[in-house]
């Protein structure tokens, strides 16, 4: 649990995107630097990698993120700075990626966690402090 200004949040998230054309350029000294300037960018941004996985081609980040940022701002984060920083370093990935996008268009999120839909609905159904559902007798759900 994290807590913010007024707010408390567990927001998690498993996060996985692609290299461009799928080519498999995430191997040694790039996947090393690639693991750090990660690292480095969800610190900066207050975000905790719960746990990590740099394959040839393609990242599976599990996340906890801030309540303050949305999930685009997470990954327009990381992959630009992290595409950036890798094509500066390494010349060969510039000559690869002539149009400066070293990562796929498009990325794969799902939230994670422990508390099911279910077990939510069944705690919003036992609040019964001043109407029993004010959305049903409103004819809302």
């Amino acid at each position: 649990m994290q807590k913010g200004a007024h707010t408390q949040y567990d927001l998690q998230v498993h996060v996985v995107w692609l290299t461009k054309y799928c080519k498999r350029i995430l191997v040694g000294k790039v996947a090393q630097r690639l693991k750090i300037l990660l690292m480095q960018g969800c610190s900066a941004k207050n975000i905790t990698i719960i746990k990590g996985n740099i394959q040839s081609n393609h990242v599976h980040l599990l996340l906890a993120i801030p309540a303050t940022l949305s999930m685009a701002q997470v990954m327009q984060y990381l992959k630009g700075r992290s595409s950036k920083k890798l094509q500066e370093e390494f010349p060969h990935l510039r000559r690869e990626y002539w149009g400066q996008h070293m990562w796929a268009t498009g990325y794969f999120c799902r939230s994670v966690g422990t508390v099911t839909q279910d077990i939510i609905k069944e705690y919003i159904a036992n609040q019964k402090e001043i109407s029993d559902d004010i959305f049903v007798k409103r004819g809302m759900l």
